[in-house]
Formats: structure tokens, C-alpha cells, sequence
């Protein structure tokens, strides 16, 4: 898992659009990175639309809200035009980006082990470094409990 204090690993993925964004583009904002399990189920669906209810806020803080799963652009496309987002969502088919950041770990569900994206969101400064780090995130109030951080580190 990546750590606070640390410089955010490099990435380059496609968003919803089959457009490539990367890291290094995103410079000079603020960004959170939330990595999700997968779009459309309960727990996924109200982080987003949560997240996206609060994107203008974010936006006036300088802040980026991009959502991370391994899920397909399709389904990014699809996730988004039936919730009416307003977030960019990347997809990260071969986990590797989700391995370099450590959020793609062994899980256990009702007996059964498989490797799979563990609900964490990271705020990024401006200059690349990781200033925040939730791990297994609770969705509930997440949203605004990352406003709340953000508006901390840049007061």
C-alpha cells in the first residue's frame, strides 16, 4: 500500500471515453482517487453518486474526483449514463495500477477467498504527493468526511 508523505506512483489508464488520463496531467490540482470494487452494486453505486453530488465542491477546492475499478470503459460508460455522474471513472482491467498502489488484495467473502480492490481513497496534492489514505472504506458520509480532510490540508 502506498504510503502518506509519499510521491503518487505514475499511471496512465483510459477513462469512461477510451480517453488515456494520466497522472502527470493532473498536476497543479488536488486530486482524490477512490478505488472501488465494481460499478453498478449497492455499496459502489452510493460512493459514486455521493462523490458526484459533491464534485462542484470539490471543483471549487481545485480537486479532482476520479473513481478506480477494473471494470471495463463500457461498463464505466454505462455505470455513469444510468446514475447521471458526474465523475471521471478509469478502468484498470490488468490491475496493474491497482497493484502498484496495493489496493488489489486477497479478500474473503462469505468462505470464499479471490484477489480483489479494497475500497481506499488517497487525496493527492497538487505537486504528486499522497497527503491522505482511508483503507477499507465505510461508504457512508465518506464523501464528506474527504471534503472535510481537504479542506483541512489546504487551509
Amino acid at each position: 500500500m502506498v504510503k502518506i508523505d509519499s510521491t503518487a506512483p505514475e499511471f496512465c489508464l483510459p477513462n469512461q471515453d477510451d480517453v488515456e488520463i494520466c497522472l502527470r496531467d493532473l498536476k497543479g490540482k488536488w486530486i482524490v482517487l477512490y478505488f472501488y470494487p465494481k460499478d453498478n452494486t449497492p455499496g459502489c453505486t452510493t460512493e459514486a453518486c455521493d462523490f458526484s453530488d459533491a464534485a462542484p465542491d470539490f471543483g471549487s477546492l481545485n480537486a479532482i474526483v476520479i473513481g478506480i475499478s477494473a471494470d471495463s470503459t463500457k461498463k464505466h460508460r454505462d455505470f455513469i449514463e444510468k446514475k447521471d455522474l458526474f465523475i471521471t471513472l478509469l478502468s484498470d482491467e490488468d490491475t496493474s495500477m491497482l497493484q502498484e498502489y496495493g489496493v488489489w488484495q486477497l479478500k474473503k467473502n462469505y468462505g470464499k477467498e479471490y484477489m480483489g480492490i479494497v475500497r481506499t481513497t488517497l487525496i493527492i496534492d497538487p505537486s504528486g504527493v499522497i497527503r491522505a489514505i482511508w483503507e477499507k472504506v465505510k461508504v457512508k458520509d465518506h464523501a464528506q468526511e474527504v471534503m472535510k480532510k481537504l479542506q483541512e490540508l489546504q487551509a
